[in-house]
């Protein structure tokens, strides 16, 4: 019988090992962070080959800041952002943070979307790599980032797995 428990405890450590080799994540200390004061959501900047991944990554954000009680203003550029023609991501972020400041916003949150798309092979699981920052628009200071990599299960999406991650960084935010 003890042998039975053991074996069944060895088990359940193993598949939580297995688990946790899923994601990954890191994230520096941020100060504490008002949720009450105007918040802009710059541009996340695509570096897949996934078209809209980006903009796609911007709506979850929102959407769990929203959760946490961050409203925020999404920055909406002219320009196409996943077109053939590569513009450049330094001026559309500069654009944006210039935006953020003449409507006096305090705090901006950007980042990069690194990995958003199933594995190829026989299981195609989702994944996905974004990192994430927040600059004091004041001084242009970043003064929170954090990066992370996911993937799921092969009956996940890809939506859903992005959002396990976002969610599991900004939880790593100190929003007060």
């Amino acid at each position: 019988m003890k042998i039975k428990h053991i074996l069944t405890a060895l088990l359940l450590v193993v598949a939580t090992l297995g688990l946790g080799g899923c994601s990954v994540s890191d994230a520096s200390v941020a100060p504490k962070l008002e949720k009450k004061v105007k918040w802009a959501l710059l541009p996340i900047i695509n570096r897949t080959e996934t078209p809209q991944a980006g903009q796609r990554a911007e709506a979850i954000t929102e959407s769990l800041l929203l959760a946490e009680g961050v409203s925020t203003t999404r920055y909406v550029s002219a320009q196409n952002r996943d077109g053939v023609f590569d513009t450049s991501e330094e001026k559309l972020i500069n654009d944006a943070k210039l935006w953020a400041k003449e409507n006096g916003f305090r705090y901006a949150i950007t980042g990069v979307v690194d990995e958003w798309r199933y594995k190829v092979g026989i299981d195609g699981e989702p994944a996905v790599g974004i990192t994430l920052k927040i600059i004091d628009l004041s001084n242009d200071e970043v003064i929170w980032s954090a990066a992370g990599a996911r993937a799921g299960w092969s009956r996940e999406s890809v939506s859903g797995v992005a959002q396990k991650l976002i969610g599991n960084l900004i939880g790593k935010a100190k929003l007060n």
